[in-house]
């Protein structure tokens, strides 16, 4: 069941470009493909391009800058590279430590999943994708300076996956019409943050950002990465751990022995793999594996098939080095978010976890795949008492 639904989670999202990677991944480490680019299925390769950034870089044409910049501006670090990008995240860094993440978690979603916890154990459905989506919301708020409004929270995301919804693999940008809507619905998204930012409000993030140094135009751009990166990975990636821990029993393992969490959460991450896709653009002669790329060329590094080659869910198997959290990147351009979406999802699975050890065993009653997203995901995955 592990494989089968996760098999229709990536068709509904994309059917013609799941078969085409997964056919490419047949032919090879490295394979030019005309039309696409050089192609990366291996971990070891991919590590490899994402660490040489004087190679491959964010910025030259093919990389993300070319679908991100006309939409953000060029002060985003998901098309930032060198010295400007270096010193952002080091701005950026202190807000997203461990140890603030967890707090930030605490603070903003302790009522939410306490609600969501007592109504499982009541022996309520839950349909824990609209869960995550509000909880993920919040989150947003805060970063952004909203006050929590649990009524906004879906039209956010609706409005976030609009914009990535446009994004495609076959095409290097967005059209001029796609880039003016983008600009337009992220300009209303992040209006919160320039005003948190401008009142220099020291308990909104944007206020503490510009507390840090950064410009408003930085602030923004942090500010709208987070929105497009963090929201949708987020609602797509909890569902589908939940119900990769239901189908292979190991939920009920988790609820008698937590210790085994972070296992499970890791091998989750492996097997659905979050940033299924990572682009840079070649910026100096070189090599992708036994490949000769030149500037120009467009690196496409199927993060997807790297993770899958490990083959199915198993968190008792060890991942080898070349893959550590390759889903999260490499090197200079490692998720800064990373420890935040950590923190939410361990908060999350916990609120589940909790209501077993309450009440007993949960069952997934009622699921849907979601269609035509950029992150396959669940629709809808609704959880009950067995």
């Amino acid at each position: 069941m592990t494989a089968r639904w996760e098999r229709r989670l990536q068709l509904a999202a994309h059917p013609l470009l799941f078969p085409l990677a997964r056919g490419l991944a047949r032919l090879g480490p490295v394979v030019r493909v005309p039309g696409l680019g050089v192609v990366v299925n291996d971990a070891a390769t991919a590590r490899a391009v994402l660490t040489d950034t004087g190679t491959f870089s964010k910025t030259a044409p093919g990389a993300p800058a070319d679908l991100w910049t006309p939409v953000l501006g060029p002060s985003v670090l998901l098309n930032m590279a060198g010295e400007d990008h270096a010193r952002l995240r080091r701005k950026l860094s202190g807000l997203f430590t461990p140890a603030a993440v967890r707090a930030l978690c605490e603070r903003v979603l302790a009522g939410v999943l306490a609600g969501m916890t007592a109504r499982l154990a009541a022996g309520a459905p839950v349909d824990l994708v609209a869960e995550v989506r509000r909880c993920a919301g919040a989150v947003i708020a805060e970063l952004v300076g909203l006050p929590p409004d649990p009524d906004r929270f879906d039209a956010m995301f609706a409005r976030g996956t609009e914009v990535t919804a446009m994004v495609r693999l076959t095409r290097r940008g967005l059209t001029p019409p796609q880039v003016a809507r983008a600009r337009a619905v992220m300009a209303e998204l992040t209006a919160p943050a320039v005003t948190a930012y401008r009142d220099a409000a020291g308990a909104t993030v944007p206020g503490r950002m510009r507390q840090l140094g950064l410009t408003e135009d930085e602030a923004r751009g942090a500010v709208a990465a987070f929105v497009l990166t963090g929201t949708e990975t987020l609602v797509s990636f909890v569902p589908r751990l939940v119900a990769l821990a239901h189908d292979s029993g190991w939920l009920a393992r988790l609820a008698a022995d937590p210790a085994r969490t972070d296992a499970v959460v890791g091998e989750a991450l492996r097997y659905t793999v979050p940033s299924p896709v990572m682009l840079r653009g070649v910026a100096a002669p070189g090599r992708v594996g036994r490949v000769p790329v030149a500037p120009g060329d467009r690196v496409v590094i199927m993060t997807m098939s790297c993770a899958r080659a490990s083959g199915s869910f198993d968190p008792e198997r060890p991942h080898p080095p070349e893959l550590r959290q390759l889903w999260f990147g490499a090197g200079a351009h490692y998720c800064l978010g990373m420890p935040l979406a950590l923190a939410e999802i361990e908060a999350i699975l916990g609120a589940v976890l909790a209501a077993w050890r309450q009440a007993g065993p949960l069952a997934v009653r009622q699921r849907r795949a979601a269609a035509r997203v950029l992150i396959p995901g669940y629709a809808k995955l609704v959880l009950a008492r067995a």
